[in-house]
């Protein structure tokens, strides 16, 4: 089993910026992807980002591409999502998601996810 534990979500204005942070303990060396998924009030869950584990591979949803930052800690077994230029509708409970199986954009394709944290961005 994996645990994923995410920190550093709040309030910001429009324009600024937020890190989020993710621990992953347990069966980490299991694991080939970690990422993040968000989910709006009314709106259905969305992928935003993700990293493989060894070799630090990455994907981005088209709407946070030139915005967002993943990066991993192999050392720490963290993940990190840098967030900057942030708009209103980047408002979301955020999601840090793990898997034994490459990056999908699809939220079945990970096994482990975090209690989540919140995101508000204030115009």
């Amino acid at each position: 089993q994996v645990q994923l534990v995410e920190s550093g979500g709040g309030l910001v204005q429009a324009g600024g910026s937020l890190r989020l942070d993710c621990a992953a303990s347990g069966r980490t060396f299991t694991l080939y992807a970690m990422g993040w998924f968000r989910q709006a009030p009314g709106k259905e869950r969305e992928f935003v980002a993700a990293i493989t584990w060894i070799g630090g591979g990455t994907s981005y949803a088209d709407s946070v591409k030139g915005r967002f930052t993943i990066s991993r800690d192999n050392a720490k077994n963290t993940v990190s999502l840098q967030m900057t230029s942030l708009k209103p509708e980047d408002t979301a409970v955020y999601y840090c998601v793990a898997d034994r199986r490459p990056i999908t954009p699809l939220g079945s394709g990970y096994a482990y996810w975090g209690q989540g944290t919140q995101v508000t961005v204030s115009s």
